[in-house]
Formats: structure tokens, sequence, C-alpha cells
């Protein structure tokens, strides 16, 4: 296996929620390493272009009014075959689909307010990286 990194988005519950540190400690003690940190209110304009593969489903306004209505913990977390492992630590969609000990499954209640985001894959790992750290990572 490959090292590799992902994107993971803290959403706006997730922050208002003070899990951000759970959230990152849980990322750490699986080995997983921080290459890139950042705090921010995500743009309209940012939250479309992430977005962009959802522009015609019914809930992307949805989406991008729930993204944009809070600060956001932007990871880019590194490691062996990081995508799936990290998508698993996170759990499915939907939280009642998420099983116990997962992110999604131990906090999140809505499908609407899912606590975080995961790329799920190498092409969409490496264009949301891009929207979320443009000056690159360390």
């Amino acid at each position: 296996m490959a090292s590799e990194t992902t994107l993971v988005l803290v959403k706006p519950d997730g922050v208002r929620r003070a899990l951000c540190g759970e959230i990152v400690s849980r990322f750490e003690r699986r080995g997983y390493e921080l290459r890139g940190v950042r705090l921010l209110k995500v743009s309209r304009a940012l939250s479309r272009e992430h977005y962009a593969e959802h522009v015609e489903r019914p809930f992307f306004g949805e989406l991008v009014t729930f993204i944009t209505s809070g600060p956001v913990l932007a990871l880019a977390v590194r490691g062996e075959n990081a995508i799936l492992g990290v998508r698993s630590m996170i759990g499915a969609t939907h939280p009642a689909d998420s099983a116990p000990g997962t992110i999604r499954g131990d906090f999140a209640t809505l499908l609407s307010e899912n606590i975080v985001h995961g790329s799920d894959s190498k092409a969409s790992a490496k264009r949301e990286l891009s929207l979320f750290f443009p000056d690159g990572l360390l």
C-alpha cells in the first residue's frame, strides 16, 4: 500500500459541538499524520466547487447552506491507505447506518448534520485538497 493524503472536513456542527479535538485525536491515535490544518469560514463559491458533483441533486442548496453556516476545520490527513481508512473511521453517510465507534456513529444524529466529510477517492482527494489547501501541503 502507498501512503496517500486525503481531506477531512469537520463540518459546522462538529466545530460548534467542540468535537475537533476528539476527531483529530482519533486520526492521530490511528497513526495518521496531519499534513495541513485550517480553520475557515467556507464561502458560497468554495462550497459550490466542493459540492459540484451534487449540483443537480435536490439537496444541493441545503449542502451549501449548511457548510457555509459556521466555521469548518479542514484537515489534510496522510498515511497508508488513508482514503479508505479515514472513511471507515468516519462511518456511513447516514448516522443511523454508522456503527458505534465511528465518528458519525458516536456523534451524529442527523443526515443533514453528520459531523464530518472525507474524500471518497484519490481523484476527489486531489481535487478537494487543492480547494481547501490552495497553497499546497508540507
